[in-house]
């Protein structure tokens, strides 16, 4: 505070041979701080780059969505191109659910829904979702918990959803499941038919799938009340099908003209 760094003055002034600040008051020290503006009760947090591969790692997923946005742009070359997905997972979505109705809008009281703000709680589940950066399509999968054997799941999901004929190319955040011993196994057993493409480390960003989620966290989760884990799974899954009934291409454009 500006109260304890005008005690911090008046404590050193004489040691440190500045007699003229032994009487430094908090509003001088608020002027000289105003006048070099700085604020050193603020904190700004930014994030380091640490990962020594991370414009290859970049250029790599502008690449796939460069490759996307040549398809799109010539429709008929689509039946011959592999296919590209976006994935991640979007772990601990909570099951919610309310401990008293809900109670509308009424005319000339209150505008909005009445909602207590208690509520109790029913577990979490996890969707594994990709989407397919050509078509739209979101592909996902809802579990109890996302691990490499939650992951090798899609895959085969996957495996079985595309034509086998295609190679399958995905974007993958840098977690443990794409390069686990149970993954990598499973990969043995269908050579060429997977490729990960990585992300750069704090670079989710780059991940399309992360718009989506969003999008879905805006239009879904942000109120949704359930009664039990089973209804939040059937409400996912409703949303996944309505979404896929008018899928929406996610056009990656940030790096593309370069």
């Amino acid at each position: 505070t500006q109260r304890l760094l005008a005690q911090h003055v008046r404590n050193h002034a004489v040691t440190e041979g500045h007699d003229c600040l032994s009487r430094m008051s908090p509003s001088s020290v608020s002027r000289l701080l105003a006048a070099q503006d700085l604020q050193p009760h603020k904190v700004r947090y930014d994030l380091e780059r640490r990962d020594p591969e991370f414009d290859a790692k970049r250029t790599e997923v502008l690449c796939v969505c460069q490759q996307v946005e040549y398809i799109l742009e010539n429709e008929e070359i689509k039946p011959l191109c592999d296919v590209y997905l976006s994935y991640d997972e979007k772990p601990g979505i909570q099951a919610i659910g309310n401990t008293a109705e809900d109670l509308p809008p009424v005319t000339g009281e209150h505008s909005t829904i009445g909602r207590d703000s208690e509520y109790k709680r029913h577990g979490t589940l996890s969707l594994l979702a990709g989407i397919d950066l050509v078509t739209g399509e979101v592909i996902g999968s809802i579990e109890e918990r996302h691990r490499s054997r939650e992951f090798v799941d899609f895959l085969k999901k996957l495996d079985a959803h595309y034509s086998p004929e295609l190679r399958i190319q995905i974007i993958v955040d840098n977690h443990s499941a794409p390069i686990s011993k149970e993954t990598n196994a499973y990969l043995e057993s269908r050579p060429n038919r997977f490729e990960f493409v990585f992300t750069p480390k704090h670079g989710s960003w780059l991940n399309v799938i992360e718009s989506f989620f969003a999008k879905m966290t805006k239009q879904v989760l942000r109120h949704l009340r359930v009664k039990s884990k089973e209804e939040l799974k059937e409400r996912l899954e409703l949303y996944l099908q309505e979404v896929n009934e008018n899928p929406v291409h996610f056009r990656w454009k940030y790096g593309l003209e370069n």
